[in-house]
C-alpha cells in the first residue's frame, strides 16, 4: 500500500470545479487530501500602533467585527469546500489558513511537513504574494515539493529533468522519483553543462542516468547549449520539444537572496503557465 497526503494550497476564490477535480483525483489514487485555504486577516492599521509611553494600543472601534466577519466568511468556505469532498468521496479534510500575509509561509509549512507533495492552486496568481509565502513555506520550511500548473489528474508519460548536479537539483528528482518510475520516458537536459570534475563531470547526467536506470526508468540524456537565453527560456524550449508532460527541476540553486534581486530561474518557471512543474529545494 503506497497511500500518500496531497496538500492542496488554494484561496477562497479556487473554483469548485478545480477543487472537485483534484478531490476525485486523490480519490482515485486512493490518496489523502488537505485542502488548505488561505486568506487575508485583516491588519491592523498604522496608526494603531502609534502608541504614547504610557498608553494602550490604539485599537479601531470595528476591529473586532472585521475580524469576526473575515472568520465567517472562511468558515463559510470550509465548509462548501467539504461538501464538494464529500461529493467526490475523497478521503481528506479542510483547513483554514486565515493569516495575516507574513505569517503564510509558516501556516502552509507546517501542513506541507506532514505531507507527501503540495499542489498549488492556479487562482493563487491573482495574490501573489500568497504565492510566493506559499511556495517558500514548502520550499524552505519543509521537506517536500510542489507541482503548479497541469492537473493532478494528467499523466506524466514524459518528464524532462532539468539537471545541473546541484544538490536543489538532486531534492527535486528524489522528490518527484513517483513520477519518473510512472513515466514512459524521462528526458534529463543539461543547460550548458560545466564539464569539469568539480561540477557536472565528463558526461553530465550520466551518472542520473545510470541511478533512475536501477528504478526501472527508460532515460535519455542530452546536452544543451543555452544560446544566450536564459535558462528558464531554455528549459521551457527543451521541455516543449520533446513533448514534456511535466517539468522537474530544483529551486533556487543559487543563493537565495541573488534569485530574489535578479528573477532567477526558479521565479521565471513559476511565473509561466503552460508547463506543469515540480520543484523541491
Amino acid at each position: 500500500m503506497n497511500r500518500q497526503t496531497v496538500l492542496f494550497v488554494m484561496n477562497a476564490a479556487t473554483p469548485d470545479a478545480q477543487i472537485s477535480e483534484v478531490a476525485e483525483a486523490t480519490a482515485a489514487a486512493d490518496n489523502h487530501l488537505i485542502c488548505h485555504i488561505l486568506a487575508p486577516a485583516p491588519a491592523l492599521p498604522i496608526y494603531a500602533y502609534g502608541v504614547s509611553p504610557y498608553g494602550g494600543m490604539n485599537i479601531p472601534d470595528n476591529w473586532s467585527e472585521l475580524v469576526a466577519e473575515a472568520q465567517e466568511k472562511q468558515q463559510d468556505r470550509v465548509q462548501e469546500i467539504e461538501a464538494l469532498l464529500a461529493r467526490s468521496n475523497a478521503s481528506g479534510d479542510v483547513q483554514s489558513g486565515l493569516c495575516v500575509t507574513g505569517d503564510i509561509k509558516h501556516r502552509v509549512a507546517q501542513v506541507a511537513r506532514v505531507s507527501d507533495e503540495a499542489f498549488l492552486a492556479a487562482s493563487l496568481r491573482d495574490t501573489p504574494e500568497m504565492l510566493r509565502e506559499a511556495a517558500s513555506g514548502i520550499l524552505f520550511y519543509s521537506p517536500i515539493g510542489f507541482r503548479i500548473n497541469g492537473s493532478l489528474a494528467q499523466s506524466t508519460k514524459r518528464v524532462f529533468v532539468a539537471w545541473d548536479s546541484s544538490q536543489a537539483a538532486s531534492s527535486a528528482v528524489h522528490a518527484a522519483l513517483p513520477y519518473l518510475k510512472e513515466a514512459q520516458e524521462v528526458v534529463i537536459g543539461c543547460i550548458d553543462p560545466v564539464m569539469t570534475p568539480e561540477r557536472d563531470g565528463q558526461d553530465p547526467g550520466t551518472d542520473l542516468a545510470s541511478w533512475l536506470s536501477h528504478h526501472g526508468c527508460k532515460i535519455t540524456v542530452s546536452q544543451f547549449p543555452g544560446g544566450g537565453l536564459p535558462v528558464g527560456q531554455c528549459i521551457q524550449d527543451r521541455a516543449n520539444e520533446v513533448g514534456a508532460d511535466l517539468v522537474v527541476m530544483g529551486a533556487y540553486g543559487h543563493a537565495r537572496m541573488l534569485q530574489t534581486v535578479l528573477g532567477g530561474t526558479t521565479r521565471s518557471m513559476v511565473k509561466q503557465t503552460q508547463l506543469p512543474v515540480f520543484l523541491a529545494h
